[in-house]
């Protein structure tokens, strides 16, 4: 068998394995081989018998925590297996935190631990109180807002009466009257007095990530910033006007409106608060929205297509957004992006983890650069439809000058665009026939 998530191989013991115990402790659990190569075909170990008597005692005393210690012996050779069950509570080697993902051992730092910790603990990031907070910190135009969206959305029943205290309290948003996180990302004042990095970074860029024109950061609540981010790109970063009041319209040859609200919104709700602040990149052909916060644990980006469960990162932050009537509860967030996109006849989006948090990425048609070459275009066929943008047409003859090729390149480059469904020929072959993009 395989090395795989729950199963390692080493052919010798050493003693940083002990991060590879503890990762697993912190995970699902799993088990170690030692003797075995990276295939699993067993190669022995000649003292297994220190092993047996070194090992329990080195994860009792680094860890704190028992593993079984087994010997195996197969056809002469010995091998040791060592199966860590997983913990409720976090395990530390000296001090450091590591967890198993996938195949790979990872050591907890930062944000990422902050989040383990808690999750260990019991408790979510936005399920904590704040004690700097009172409800003097928060924004009562916002709760308005708020309050008004989720009467349009019927999903808030039976608030008419309540204060503000006893509408905090239905939300979840306090405990024993004391504000959480949660509360002042949705509604606070100034969620940047607390936490830094709550803001949005927009940036408008030419060719490439190092060709930045001009950048613009928006700051407030949640349901502040939604609205905000949408008219800054509406007013100054996207090339056509869109209108984000118009949810359900759909702009071919432009971005989808619902498609951009919902990468938003995923965004805003899902995001990593602890961490660096969302960035959406707006370029010529494309835009992306970038934040820190990898998917949850059993969520796969080929999943994110598909119907799946709603695992949200800050779930208080989450069900108040979807009583608000900002988001669906049933992870279809992705699903709506794909589908807008479709309709628009626009390419399927890009979804991708990056640097520590997930990058959604909308392109603006089907012929720009990256989507070309995607389907097989080469550099001549780029120049080529380069030029038909720019000209509206282009023939066999321009085709050869533009390329410094002969004629029967030019043919068959030219034909196997028509096949492709990038350009269509008019007119009838021969020195008459013009090329223009499908």
């Amino acid at each position: 068998m395989p090395e795989q998530q729950n199963i390692e191989y080493k052919q010798s013991w050493h003693d940083d394995y002990l991060k590879w115990i503890c990762g697993f402790a912190n995970a699902q659990g799993g088990i170690i081989f030692i003797g075995k190569d990276d295939n699993g075909k067993v190669v022995g170990v000649d003292n297994y018998k220190k092993l047996m008597e070194d090992l329990p005692n080195k994860i009792r005393n680094t860890m704190g925590i028992s593993a079984e210690v087994n010997l195996h012996e197969e056809k002469g050779k010995y091998f040791v297996e060592i199966i860590t069950h997983p913990f409720s509570v976090p395990i530390s080697v000296r001090g450091r935190y590591y967890y198993r993902s996938g195949s790979t051992k990872q050591e907890l730092t930062g944000a990422s631990l902050n989040e383990f910790l808690l999750k260990k603990s019991g408790k979510t990031w936005d399920d904590v109180i704040e004690p700097r907070a009172s409800f003097a910190d928060i924004d009562e135009k916002t709760v308005a807002t708020f309050l008004k969206a989720s009467e349009k959305a019927g999903r808030l029943p039976e608030y008419d009466g309540l204060g503000l205290t006893e509408l905090f309290e239905k939300l979840r948003l306090t405990e024993n009257s004391q504000l959480k996180r949660a509360a002042i990302i949705l509604f606070g004042k100034a969620p940047a007095k607390f936490y830094p990095n709550t803001f949005v970074k927009i940036g408008r860029f030419g060719k490439d990530d190092a060709d930045i024109k001009f950048q613009e950061t928006e700051e407030g609540n949640l349901i502040e910033l939604l609205q905000a981010v949408l008219n800054q790109l509406n007013h100054k970063f996207l090339t056509r006007p869109i209108d984000f009041e118009g949810m359900h319209r759909i702009e071919k040859g432009e971005y989808p409106v619902p498609a951009i609200r919902e990468m938003l919104l995923n965004a805003l709700v899902h995001r990593n608060y602890m961490g660096a602040p969302i960035q959406i990149r707006v370029y010529n052909d494309k835009i992306s929205i970038w934040n820190e916060g990898s998917l949850p644990e059993g969520l796969t980006l080929a999943a994110l297509k598909r119907s799946h469960s709603s695992r949200p990162r800050n779930p208080i932050i989450a069900d108040v957004s979807f009583k608000g009537g900002y988001i669906d509860a049933w992870g279809r967030g992705t699903i709506k992006i794909l589908d807008t996109c479709k309709q628009a006849d626009l390419p399927e989006p890009e979804m991708k983890e990056l640097d520590g948090g997930f990058i959604i990425t909308l392109f603006k048609d089907n012929l720009t650069e990256e989507q070309l070459i995607k389907r097989g275009l080469n550099d001549r066929q780029l120049i080529a439809v380069q030029y038909i943008k720019q000209n509206a047409e282009i023939t066999n003859g321009i085709y050869q000058k533009v390329n410094n090729i002969g004629k029967t390149t030019a043919t068959e480059d030219l034909q196997l665009m028509v096949e492709l469904g990038v350009v269509i020929r008019k007119g009838n072959i021969g020195r008459g026939t013009k090329y223009v993009l499908k």
